[in-house]
């Protein structure tokens, strides 16, 4: 399997530069798909690179390669730049994490090739149609493009779709991981949660200025560590150090004997 994958006919893209990489990244956000196919492109062979780490494990390594080229587009998908991490730090997690997913799920729950190849084609077409008409294509637009039926294309993208816990990391940089959660805003508050926000708020009184206001937006104002990120000017990783610490302080402050 190690040789099939080896003689895979991947297109001869240049690595990208760290500036080539940010621009491509910035412009891919603002809705540029050739960019963004620029990005898919140029980064195939970290995918490749990646896969060959799943030799002998008893799969297809190019269908284990198409499972991380759909990570490697997840990836550009959620990636921000204010995360102040190399686009290759927070893809490379996610695309082994998509590869681990689905030998997880696989060895439970035998998907058959014919729908792994029906989802990936449904991936790459979902590029060219973002690319040709600057939006998500519908159903209809990908079930006519590729000639299959639309119940078929749901059900290959059903197959394949792994389960994502809440505590997953999204990235990690030098120690500190940004978790699902922490991208997750609560729209319902029980009374015992309102209580405890009672007792958090006189506790607030003792943190610095930026950490209470941090545990403020965060914790009484329902917002994810982007949008707090956006807020007070610093970048996501920063405020996820500060909000671990505030809420290190907190602790302490509660096991003060009253």
């Amino acid at each position: 399997m190690g040789s099939r994958l080896s003689e895979m006919n991947l297109p001869r893209f240049p690595l990208l530069s760290d500036k080539e990489m940010q621009e491509l990244l910035k412009k891919t956000k603002e809705g540029d798909g050739e960019a963004r196919e620029r990005l898919i492109n140029c980064n195939l062979k970290l995918v490749f690179n990646l896969v060959q780490r799943f030799e002998n494990r008893g799969h297809d390594l190019e269908d284990l390669f198409q499972i991380g080229t759909i990570g490697l587009m997840k990836s550009i998908d959620k990636f921000d730049l204010n995360y102040q991490v190399k686009f290759s730090t927070y893809a490379v997690p996610m695309i082994l994490g998509e590869i681990r997913r689905f030998l997880r799920d696989d060895s439970s729950i035998k998907i058959s090739r014919s729908l792994k190849e029906t989802a990936f084609k449904a991936y790459r077409m979902k590029e060219e149609l973002i690319k040709e008409l600057g939006r998500e294509p519908t159903l209809i637009e990908l079930s006519e493009k590729l000639d299959i039926p639309k119940e078929d294309i749901i059900t290959a993208l059903d197959a394949v779709q792994s389960t994502t816990s809440i505590h997953d990391t999204l990235y990690q940089d030098e120690g500190d991981p940004i978790l699902v959660v922490d991208q997750l805003s609560d729209s319902k508050v029980s009374e015992d949660a309102w209580f405890d926000k009672i007792i958090v708020k006189e506790v607030l009184k003792h943190l610095p200025q930026k950490h209470k206001q941090i545990i403020l937006l965060r914790f009484f104002h329902d917002k994810t560590q982007m949008e707090v990120a956006d807020i007070v000017g610093l970048s996501q990783v920063q405020v996820s150090r500060i909000e671990r610490q505030a809420l290190k302080n907190i602790k302490n402050i509660l096991k003060e004997p009253s």
